[in-house]
């Protein structure tokens, strides 16, 4: 394993053809006219040694077969993948014995058998030498915290437990690179809490984390650095203060709106005072997200322009900037649009 960065990508792409081509298209060489569909376009992706990288995007962006291709289960269409120095095209098995993947939509556990033959099973899958695979497998339900249910049926097991047991399946390789995408999804807090606890572990032994969510909090409590994107190209990339700092305003405002009529020209009003981030209506309210300098100074003004169109805010909230807002930003969509 040579030095230099955990993941290198460069000029990453992948296309999807959609349909298949009949036995009879094939014999009659006739041309193949499928719809072809460009899920990753190009990305150039640096990832350095040690950290939690997180890759954002809405559903169908390419983030995740972004991961798949870094992880061997897909072949690029084109461009050049190196992982921990190792050519990905060809060196793929090398590539493999070095990383753990925990992927979503993944059944990677056999709920009929215990936590422990489950560990088992996948360490002689993985190859891991049988004097180690006991050692690795103790090693690994201590360090998720399934010790003690080791020798239960997976079957019995509650969804944050299977999470954390295909955590540790995916650390049996002993890996300098873990793959995790959406690790937290479904969890309940305490659960997803306990999980987050276990990817800070994995950073303090000196691993590198390379992780998709849906959770914007997650991303900015635990990534070091967070790409984002959108239709298959990263549209930004920095550590998560960096990004925040993207959006120029000093307070972001959330308002509720009771409103019968036309929204447009209160929008516009409201866009007079601050710039409007974000506006959906349902049932008669609409909900406003507002970016401004000073929300002491947009509040009573939106006040004045919901008056002036018969409308009532019926809920006011002023956070700081957030990750979410820069998505939102960036993407124009929330991120499970």
């Amino acid at each position: 394993m040579t030095a230099g960065p955990a993941v290198e990508v460069t000029g990453l792409t992948k296309v999807f053809e959609k349909g298949r081509r009949t036995i009879w298209q094939r014999l009659r060489r006739e041309p193949d006219t499928r719809e072809k569909f460009v899920a990753v376009k190009g990305i150039d992706l640096r990832v350095e040694r040690g950290e939690i990288f997180g890759v954002l995007g809405p559903n169908g962006a390419g983030k995740t077969t972004t991961l798949r291709m870094l992880a061997t289960l897909l072949e690029p269409t084109s461009g050049d993948v190196r992982i921990l120095g190792i050519d990905v095209k060809t060196h793929p098995r090398e590539v493999r014995a070095n990383l753990g993947a925990m992927l979503s939509g993944e059944r990677s556990l056999y709920w009929k058998l215990t936590a422990r033959e489950n560990l088992e099973y996948f360490a002689a899958l993985y190859h891991v030498p049988p004097k180690e695979a006991t050692a690795r497998i103790e090693s690994a339900l201590v360090a998720v915290k399934l010790a003690d249910r080791a020798d239960d049926y997976v079957e019995r097991y509650s969804t944050g437990m299977r999470q954390r047991l295909a955590l540790a399946r995916a650390l049996l390789p002993d890996p300098p690179l873990v793959i995790l995408d959406e690790p937290t999804v479904g969890l309940d807090p305490q659960s997803a809490r306990d999980l987050r606890d276990r990817v800070r572990e994995l950073k303090r032994q000196g691993r590198t984390v390379l992780l998709t969510t849906h959770y914007m909090e997650e991303a900015d409590q635990l990534c070091d650095r967070i790409a984002i994107i959108d239709h298959g190209v990263i549209v930004a990339l920095d550590t998560p203060a960096a990004l925040k700092r993207r959006i120029r305003a000093g307070e972001v405002v959330t308002l509720e709106i009771a409103l019968t009529g036309d929204d447009a020209a209160l929008l516009a009003r409201l866009g007079n005072a601050a710039s409007i981030a974000r506006s959906e209506r349902h049932n008669g309210t609409l909900a406003v997200t507002a970016h401004c300098a000073s929300a002491r100074d947009f509040v009573p003004a939106a006040f004045d322009a919901a008056r002036s169109e018969g409308a009532t805010i019926q809920h006011v909230e002023v956070v700081p900037v957030s990750l979410e807002d820069v998505f939102i930003s960036l993407t124009g969509r929330a991120l499970r649009e």
